[in-house]
């Protein structure tokens, strides 16, 4: 089974016994420019392209360097995988459009500690990004569990994963921690790209202080 089997929200909460709860914890007051370089970029591609014409438009036009864009602040303790097969177990496998990771100290080929899932909204259905995001971050959890109990760290310090569901257009926003799965009430656009970054690095920052407060103790 894999991530992209799962169809609603509703079904991996079942499955995975997940609480749902609502709240802001990502707000739109953090407001962060992008650089003049960017915006030139997206403006060009949307003048010249049809870039909301299939997802792997929307994907390699929007999302990706939307994502890049902000990630480069955090580059040197992370890595952003591309399409990179993700695996727990049988049920919880997978690949995720994008997600954020810890860089390994094994280099660059060896995936790290996975803390921001990434998923398409395909043909703008966040019901289905949601419960195939939802299974992606409960993947990530338990690969996580499995290297904190590995280097012997206590289990109620696990530190949250948060996920991503985006069109290109909206992007929604949801965190993971312990058993409960947060819906960020706030969803943001494209068309307010300021508000858009603050709140990309304000998840950035969110799972990079949760890690490091975790393997530090």
């Amino acid at each position: 089974m894999a991530f992209s089997d799962f169809k609603t929200l509703t079904e991996v909460q079942k499955r995975f016994e997940i609480r749902d709860s609502a709240s802001d914890f990502v707000s739109g007051d953090n407001l962060l420019n992008p650089s003049e370089q960017f915006l030139q970029g997206l403006a060009f591609a949307r003048q010249h392209l049809n870039v909301f014409r299939s997802e792997a438009a929307r994907c390699e036009a929007i999302i990706y360097p939307i994502l890049l864009e902000n990630y480069k602040a955090y580059a040197e303790r992370y890595m952003l995988w591309i399409r990179e097969p993700l695996v727990y177990d049988g049920i919880l496998s997978g690949t995720p459009d994008y997600f954020v990771a810890t860089r390994s100290e094994l280099g660059k080929n060896v995936v790290g500690t996975p803390v921001v899932m990434v998923v398409e909204a395909k043909k703008n259905d966040f019901e289905i990004g949601w419960g195939q995001c939802l299974a992606a971050m409960i993947a990530a959890q338990k690969i996580n569990a499995q290297e904190i109990n590995a280097q012997n760290i206590k289990e109620h310090a696990m530190f949250p994963v948060y996920g991503i569901v985006t069109d290109g257009v909206l992007w929604q926003f949801g965190k993971l921690a312990g058993d409960t799965f947060t819906e960020n009430l706030t969803p943001f656009s494209l068309g307010d790209l300021p508000r858009l970054f603050g709140a990309i690095d304000a998840v950035f920052k969110a799972a990079q202080n949760g890690y490091t407060a975790t393997t530090e103790q």
